[in-house]
């Protein structure tokens, strides 16, 4: 049976623990260097303050590995998160134990709590049964907000769902659902998707998964290479997974034998490092010896944006190369305008690097939907069942 919504809910003075993903980047001061994560989960939190919930708030940061890192505490984010609400919200020392607990108990209708990083307990990452009736005591009515940790069966995200009898999912989490469900089964064609990034070891899983779903599957970024490489490709000095050359080669014969599309770059922009002032253009099966490639040219970036022109459905994951280096930013960019140019259609953004760069081009208003999720929007396409969500099923 389908989840509910935090919106089906009776919150009014229960306790509602809300697993968001505020796992966000820091400044050197201690500060919060991007609050994206965390916008994004306002609503949901808002929703429930408002209708007398007592919110307990639960989320990692960074990978303490179990152990309590000061560096990696939520303090930065509970005090971003109490101005932007324009309320208190008590931090907890500890995720679990006798501290926690009397936050928790203090809490008033319409108060906001906050547990200390999940993940300095060990019993997290480990969905350790006894750590899941801990967080779970701290619950009246349990939602997942946290769509980036879905993949992941954790004791916040899996362990603990089932001692809460009410459980659902935030805004945020259903949003997402919702539309990367777009992306599987029955989908509004030409569907096209663009995968980046650097590794074929990551993402052969998603690949194997769009031949026969895909109109066209543009491949970009040092991941390429390795495809590119498996042809025959003289590829100089650039990023190349050489164990995974059979995998490439057994992929890209499978494609074939399905009539598959599969778009290689055709030209390659390289330099002999990545700190070079400019690049060059080389056709994309001859790279120099002593040069590497660092984004698709200009005609491979003008063949994708044909492409991605006549589509009703595009989703991107991964970058085109090197985009936070100037001379290596053209090929991504081409990409993320390209997206902002599909009308009528659907198009989505996931992965991080991807998302940060549909931001730098201005463009970020105009795609569809923007996932939070890098991991969990893979494996959802991918057609697997997110641990977290299969947790909500009533």
């Amino acid at each position: 049976m389908a989840a509910k919504t935090i919106a089906d809910l009776d919150l009014q003075g229960r306790r509602v623990f809300i697993r968001v993903d505020f796992n966000v980047p820091l400044t050197p001061a201690g500060g919060v260097s991007d609050a994206t994560r965390i916008r994004e989960s306002l609503p949901t939190i808002t929703h429930a303050i408002e209708r007398g919930a007592r919110v307990v708030l639960a989320s990692h940061l960074g990978r303490p590995k179990g152990r309590i890192k000061p560096e990696l505490s939520l303090l930065p984010v509970a005090a971003y998160l109490a101005e932007a609400l324009a309320r208190d919200v008590v931090l907890a020392d500890e995720p679990a134990g006798d501290g926690a607990k009397k936050v928790v108990c203090d809490l008033r209708d319409g108060g906001v709590a906050m547990l200390e990083n999940l993940r300095f307990s060990p019993g997290e990452e480990a969905n350790d049964e006894n750590f899941s009736r801990a967080l779970a005591s701290y619950a009246d009515v349990y939602i997942n907000d946290a769509f980036g940790t879905a993949h992941r069966a954790h004791a916040s995200t899996v362990g603990m769902a089932k001692y809460v009898s009410s459980r659902g999912m935030g805004f945020l989490m259903d949003r997402e659902a919702t539309q990367l469900a777009k992306l599987v089964g029955e989908v509004a064609r030409p569907f096209v998707a663009i995968i980046g990034g650097a590794k074929v070891s990551d993402k052969i899983g998603l690949l194997e998964s769009l031949l026969g779903r895909a109109d066209a599957v543009c491949l970009g970024g040092a991941m390429a290479n390795t495809f590119l490489c498996a042809k025959g490709g003289s590829m100089g000095g650039s990023l190349v997974e050489s164990s995974k050359l059979p995998l490439a080669r057994a992929f890209l014969a499978k494609a074939e034998s399905m009539g598959a599309r599969i778009i290689l770059p055709r030209d390659l922009v390289v330099a002999e490092d990545v700190k070079a002032e400019s690049g060059t253009v080389v056709a994309a099966m001859h790279v120099p010896d002593h040069s590497a490639a660092f984004d698709i040219g200009p005609e491979t970036a003008s063949e994708i944006a044909s492409i991605v022109a006549r589509a009703r459905t595009v989703f991107w994951n991964g970058p085109m190369g090197v985009f936070e280096a100037q001379p290596f930013a053209a090929g991504t960019q081409a990409v993320a305008k390209a997206m902002a140019l599909v009308m009528g259609g659907t198009t989505v953004v996931g992965g991080g690097d991807s998302v940060a760069a549909v931001h730098r081009a201005g463009v970020a208003s105009s795609i569809t939907h923007i996932s939070t999720g890098g991991g969990a929007s893979l494996e959802f396409i991918e057609g697997k069942k997110l641990p977290g969500l299969a947790a909500l099923e009533s």
